[in-house]
């Protein structure tokens, strides 16, 4: 290849890196421009909607005033509402069958399935509808709590997986139902019905997954208890056993006996083997003391731990403060309507 080619070639590359970076240069100022003229818009959008408020600001106070009394007036006129709670906790899993039963019961308050109602709490049509609805949620815990929960989960998992869950993986991915406690809220029309509902509720708890449960509790503890007073009765009799020994050796010279393959000696057995048994005795005799507690502290499928008030209090909602709802939901529905009102303009009169 010539001098004049190589030249010639040089200056062709030359030329097609210069459009190439101009191509590259324009776009990103078109890019710029759109970017800065869509700025320009919602600043002057912006601008548009305050200088809309500032000189119509009389007719907007007007509105928001209306609306305020629109909302004050239908909260007069809205019956007052009351609200009683009841703390719980629930033994064998019941928990589950009660958060079932409420959704059910609040399903036949929406339904309007009056005789229904009056079956399952055994009060009257009237009684029934003063009923507004219920809900459950998660009861008061404390960190500790929530402490023992989490070491609980991890002695059930092996040493790698346990060391690789933190707590606070625990926390954040545990069932918002995973605690001791549980609140029950009930809504009525009238102060004095909540003590009429209670027994209804209570009844939420019994399944026959949790009485089996409960059955299969017992059960077990009535077998651990029998394997535990053998073991104490064994005990006795070595504790007899020994006792005879050491009244023997004491009337005869020799200083030994053989009990089976046990070799007891009088220096030996007081020393040792009398507090090994005493020491086995007492094992055993706390072994039954838990399990006894254990049956007497859940006894039952659950613990009401605080119930339901005699008169409700007023039941007080942000969702029912109509009053600021009202203004709040016309000042909005004012904004929107102005920036959606500009920005149709703007889409006509883009073209143009």
């Amino acid at each position: 290849m010539s001098e004049n080619d190589k030249e010639i070639k040089s200056k062709n590359e030359e030329v097609d890196l210069i459009v190439f970076f101009n191509i590259i240069g324009n776009a990103f100022n078109k890019l710029l421009n759109s970017i800065f003229s869509i700025l320009k818009y919602i600043f002057s959008v912006i601008i548009y909607t305050l200088r809309f408020f500032i000189s119509r600001w009389k007719i907007i106070a007007g509105i928001i005033l209306v609306a305020a009394v629109i909302g004050y007036a239908l909260e007069k006129t809205k019956p007052t509402a009351y609200q009683a709670e009841m703390l719980v906790e629930p033994y064998f899993n019941s928990k589950f069958q009660l958060v079932n039963n409420i959704n059910y019961f609040n399903a036949l308050i929406a339904n309007g399935e009056t005789l229904s109602l009056q079956k399952i709490f055994k009060i009257d049509k009237e009684t029934v509808n003063a009923i507004n609805g219920f809900s459950i949620e998660p009861g008061p815990e404390t960190e500790n709590d929530k402490l023992l929960q989490y070491e609980k989960f991890i002695a059930q998992l092996d040493s790698v997986r346990a060391q690789e869950y933190s707590f606070d993986d625990f926390i954040n991915n545990r069932s918002e139902y995973a605690g001791k406690f549980f609140l029950i809220k009930a809504y009525a029309s009238k102060a004095n019905v909540f003590k009429d509902l209670e027994d209804g509720i209570l009844t939420s708890f019994v399944n026959n997954y949790s009485n089996k449960a409960m059955k299969r509790r017992d059960d077990l503890i009535n077998i651990q208890k029998e394997n535990l007073e053998d073991q104490l009765q064994q005990v006795k009799d070595l504790q007899n056993i020994y006792i005879n020994v050491i009244e023997r050796e004491s009337n005869n010279k020799e200083k030994s006996f053989k009990i089976g393959d046990i070799s007891i000696s009088g220096s030996d057995g007081q020393k040792t083997r009398e507090y090994e048994l005493l020491q086995e005795e007492q094992r055993i005799r706390n072994e039954l003391k838990k399990l006894e507690e254990q049956k007497i502290e859940e006894d039952v499928v659950y613990e009401v731990i605080s119930s339901f008030q005699e008169v409700g209090k007023i039941s007080s909602h942000w969702k029912e403060k109509y009053s600021i709802i009202f203004p709040i939901a016309s000042l909005v529905l004012l904004i929107l309507f102005f920036m959606i009102r500009k920005i149709i303009v703007f889409t006509l009169k883009y073209e143009e």
